[in-house]
């Protein structure tokens, strides 16, 4: 072979290295995570949205330099657990678990993947972090307990209502059971009290989406509640509609936690905005990715509350909002 002939080879070679170089730096540098819904996509809405947002805000595009492997459970538990375990196997380097049930599937399945979860109730009294600062282990994100939330609940509707005396809440016994989160048992003392400071008789009735959100608000309606708060767990929270058609027809005032609940038919939503923290979690993900563990992020809780009022509905129940209440609304649907 002469030495334009190898001289050819050579260069050859070295393009063809290059490219094989480079397809493997590429190859390298894809993230894949999972994400577990325990609904649908379209259930997830914005959400989802919002996440995807908050990773490309990150520098992390889907398609580009991330693959999400997404699992849908359609709302049945017994599929949550068994897509943690699929993604488990096929080894993600992360797992989004946006909500507690989706959390605890994932939970269970691993305990060196890293999870990052967009919205839980209170980390360490459930005992899978150390503590909010550093919660070691692989779990980390944001929570959505705020302390003093169902008080300030309560106090609005007193504020719109002065006459209230009872209240009754939608109490998930899903997610609450003694089986599934025998800590949530602490949150009924609170709730009372918060209503008794507020002079309100706070009734708890527990609730098993969707069968038996008839029943529950049947029985606030004949203990002679006033008004209806939902403590808006995913499963609650997926059935918001359905829960505001049914009090609506027992001329019940409803107050819930998340804005798209007030979109529902709520009359008024105060708590924080599930879309934002589904934003901030597509950051927790992209560090994460980027080299910091799980265990050493802080957990974050909410510092920003949002005020939301249907005046339809406040219509529609022959009820009228204190202009003071209005001033203060993040947002008001006409």
């Amino acid at each position: 072979m002469t030495f334009a002939g190898i001289a050819r080879m050579a260069i050859v070679v070295l393009v063809l290295w290059g490219v094989l170089s480079a397809e493997a730096q590429q190859a390298r540098s894809v993230a894949r995570v999972g994400y577990l819904g325990l609904y649908d996509a379209a259930a997830s809405g914005q959400r989802l949205e919002m996440f995807r947002r908050g990773l490309s805000e990150a520098g992390y595009s889907e398609g580009r330099n991330v693959v999400i492997e997404y699992r849908w459970a359609g709302g049945s538990r017994e599929r949550l657990t068994s897509h943690a375990g699929e993604l488990v196997r096929l080894g993600v380097e992360l797992i989004f678990a946006p909500g507690p049930e989706a959390r605890e599937a994932a939970r269970r399945a691993t305990t060196t993947i890293p999870i990052v979860m967009a919205a839980g109730f209170d980390p360490v009294a459930e005992g899978y972090v150390a503590s909010l600062s550093r919660p070691g282990g692989n779990i980390t994100g944001l929570t959505t307990t705020y302390p003093e939330l169902p008080g300030k609940q309560l106090q609005l509707l007193k504020e719109i209502m002065p006459d209230l005396t009872r209240v009754a809440t939608l109490w998930d016994a899903d997610t609450f059971g003694p089986s599934t989160a025998p800590f949530g048992s602490r949150f009924i003392p609170e709730m009372e009290a918060a209503a008794a400071a507020s002079g309100l008789h706070l009734r708890v009735i527990e609730v098993r989406a969707p069968d038996g959100i008839e029943r529950a608000v049947d029985a606030a309606a004949a203990g002679r509640a006033g008004a209806l708060r939902v403590g808006e767990t995913e499963t609650l929270r997926h059935h918001g509609a359905r829960i505001a058609a049914v009090a609506l027809k027992k001329r019940l005032p409803v107050i819930g936690q998340f804005p798209e609940s007030a979109e529902a038919g709520y009359l008024l939503t105060y708590g924080v905005d599930l879309s934002d923290l589904h934003r901030r979690a597509g950051d927790y993900v992209a560090r994460i990715l980027k080299g910091a563990k799980a265990g050493e992020i802080p957990i974050e809780q909410p510092t920003k509350l949002r005020l939301v009022v249907n005046l339809r509905v406040a219509s529609n129940l022959g009820l009228t909002i204190p202009q003071a209440v209005l001033l203060r609304a993040d947002e008001v649907i006409r």
